[in-house]
């Protein structure tokens, strides 16, 4: 464990250092903001519901994730520090999931930039707090899984830019599974087929003041199974 946290702080210091980290970070609150001026500032809606503003927010994630997780292992491969790692007592497991959580950290600022609105929000009148509470958790497991694909992505190349567009497409393959059917012409049995297995579809519960058991075990499954998927790709590399 003490390994592990090893480099979760690492990576943390090295997500203060990196330019990408603060223009991503500019880039959502610059365009969430936009959004929440738009859905409610400007036409300042008679009824105060968050979702309102989460909603058109919560796409936002799909370009952000990639630049945050795009540089996690892609960087060592390309600077050749993933043979010291890979040599060295830190295993394979302990460095993924040591660089997961420090995407968590991350994610966590995020989230908290994200409660913002809903403080903005109440200032004009009642708002639904455990609506509010529930949308915020089910937001940062929906970017936990996102942020499990993208480390993932990272995975396979060692060109960042190369890993943010892989990163990207996993992503947005996820987020309209739930619309595939509609887009493609595929028959309704295989759009409710689908539907289960879309980031966006398991959102709704939370949005709706419910924690959800199965939404829940949704998202831990898509994060535990992008871990154990990164962690092959980089244990076939060491015993290239």
């Amino acid at each position: 464990m003490r390994r592990l946290f090893a480099v979760c702080q690492k990576e943390l210091q090295a997500y203060l250092w990196t330019p990408t980290t603060y223009f991503a970070l500019a880039v959502y609150m610059l365009l969430t903001g936009l959004l929440f001026y738009t859905n409610f500032v400007m036409y300042q809606p008679s009824i105060l519901d968050y979702r309102l503003v989460l909603g058109d927010t919560l796409s936002m994630l799909v370009f952000v994730v990639p630049l945050l997780t795009m540089r996690l292992v892609a960087e060592e491969f390309r600077q050749g520090t993933d043979e010291l790692l890979l040599t060295s007592p830190v295993s394979v497991t302990e460095m993924i999931v040591g660089k997961f959580l420090a995407s968590l950290g991350m994610l966590l600022i995020l989230v908290l930039c994200s409660l913002a609105y809903p403080v903005v929000m109440s200032f004009y009148g009642s708002l639904d707090w455990t609506l509010v509470f529930t949308s915020v958790i089910g937001l940062f497991m929906l970017g936990a899984a996102m942020m499990a694909i993208g480390l993932f992505a990272s995975t396979l190349s060692q060109h960042q830019m190369m890993s943010s567009v892989v990163g990207f497409i996993i992503l947005l393959v996820f987020w309209m599974l739930d619309s595939f059917g509609g887009q493609t012409g595929a028959s309704a049995a295989v759009q409710q087929w689908l539907e289960p297995f879309s980031l966006t579809a398991r959102f709704d519960s939370f949005t709706k003041g419910l924690l959800n058991g199965a939404d829940v075990m949704y998202y831990v499954t898509v994060a535990v199974l992008f871990l154990l998927f990164s962690i092959q790709v980089v244990e076939r590399k060491r015993w290239r």
